[in-house]
C-alpha cells in the first residue's frame, strides 16, 4: 500500500488560483476538438485542432513535454484505452475514441479527457453499448467528484468511482492506470485510485488538486503496450471509455478546473454545488 506525507501534496490559495486558467485552456481544447469529431476524420487532425486551440489561448502542450512524446492528446479508439498516439488512421461511424488533453499555463498544467461515440446506423446495438460504456464512465467520474467534495480521506473517490459502476453491470474497472495529482507538474502524488482500497489515503482538504479519471472497459482489465511503446490496449480487445477532471479542494468547497462551468452540471444529481476558488 502507497503511504503519504502530507506535506508536498497542497498548493496555497495563491497556486490554487493560478490553477484556473490551464484548466479552462484544457477544457476549450477538448471542446473544439469535441466538435471536430466525425467519420472519415484523422486523429492527427484533431491533435493539430487541440494544439491550436491551446497555443491561441496562451497555453503550451503539455503532453508534448513528456519525454518521448510529441502530440497534444493522447487519442485512444475502440480497445484502445489511453495514451493512443495521433496519426493518420481515418476515424469510422462506430468507433469510440477517448481524448486526452493537458495545457502548461504559467508552470501550471491542467489534464482532462472524454469519451465520443461516433453513430452508425447499421450498427445501432454496438452505438447503444458503447454509448453506455461512456455515460457510465462519465458518470463514475462524477460520483468519484462528488464524494470528493465530503470526503475526508482520499481512497473515498476509488470506492464512490466502483460503487457507481457496479450498480450498472459487469465492466471492468482498470486497476494499471489511475487518477493522480497535479499542479506544477502534470503527474504528482497522491495517486488517485478509481476502486476500492484498503487504507484512507491523504486527508482531503485545502490545497488538494488532483486528476480523476476511471478507465473501464466491456470486458476484462488486464492491458497490453503496443509496439509504439504507448498506446495501451485491452487484452481481449474489448472497448473502453476514459473520462477525466482536474479538480481542486479549497477553503470553501471544490471547483471542477477542467470544466467550463465548474462542475455544476455534473455535480448537480448528487447534491453538490462548486465554488469558485476565491
Amino acid at each position: 500500500m502507497v503511504r503519504f506525507r502530507g506535506r508536498g501534496i497542497y498548493k496555497t490559495p495563491d497556486e490554487l488560483r493560478a490553477m484556473v486558467r490551464p484548466g479552462e485552456v484544457t477544457a476549450a481544447s477538448l471542446a473544439a476538438v469535441r466538435e471536430a469529431i466525425r467519420p472519415d476524420v484523422t486523429t492527427l487532425e484533431l491533435d493539430r485542432i487541440a494544439e491550436q486551440t491551446i497555443r491561441s489561448l496562451g497555453g503550451q502542450p503539455n503532453f508534448a513535454l513528456v519525454p518521448g512524446y510529441s502530440h497534444t492528446v493522447c487519442a485512444s479508439v475502440n480497445e484502445a484505452v489511453v495514451h493512443g498516439i495521433p496519426d493518420e488512421r481515418r476515424l469510422e461511424p462506430g468507433d469510440i475514441i477517448s481524448i486526452d488533453s493537458g495545457a502548461l499555463v504559467d508552470g501550471w498544467n491542467g489534464d482532462s479527457a472524454i469519451t465520443v461515440v461516433l453513430p452508425d446506423a447499421d450498427r445501432p446495438a454496438l452505438v447503444e453499448e458503447r454509448q453506455r460504456l461512456s455515460k457510465v464512465t462519465e458518470h463514475s467520474l462524477w460520483a468519484g467528484i462528488a464524494a470528493l467534495a465530503s470526503a475526508k480521506h482520499l481512497n473515498e473517490v476509488g470506492a464512490a468511482i466502483e460503487a457507481d459502476i457496479r450498480r450498472e453491470g459487469q465492466y471492468g474497472i482498470l486497476e494499471e492506470y489511475i487518477g493522480h495529482g497535479i499542479g506544477r507538474s502534470m503527474h504528482e502524488d497522491p495517486p488517485v485510485f478509481n476502486y476500492a482500497v484498503s487504507g484512507k489515503g491523504p486527508a482531503v482538504k485545502p490545497g488538494l488538486v488532483v486528476a480523476i479519471e476511471p478507465m473501464v472497459t466491456l470486458g476484462g482489465i488486464d492491458t497490453r503496450v503496443l509496439d509504439d511503446e504507448w498506446t495501451v490496449v485491452t487484452a481481449d480487445g474489448s472497448a473502453s471509455s476514459h473520462w477525466e477532471h482536474s479538480v481542486a479542494v479549497h477553503a470553501d468547497g471544490i471547483w471542477v478546473l477542467t470544466a467550463e462551468d465548474g462542475g455544476a452540471a455534473g455535480l448537480a444529481e448528487f447534491g453538490v454545488a462548486p465554488v469558485p476558488i476565491p
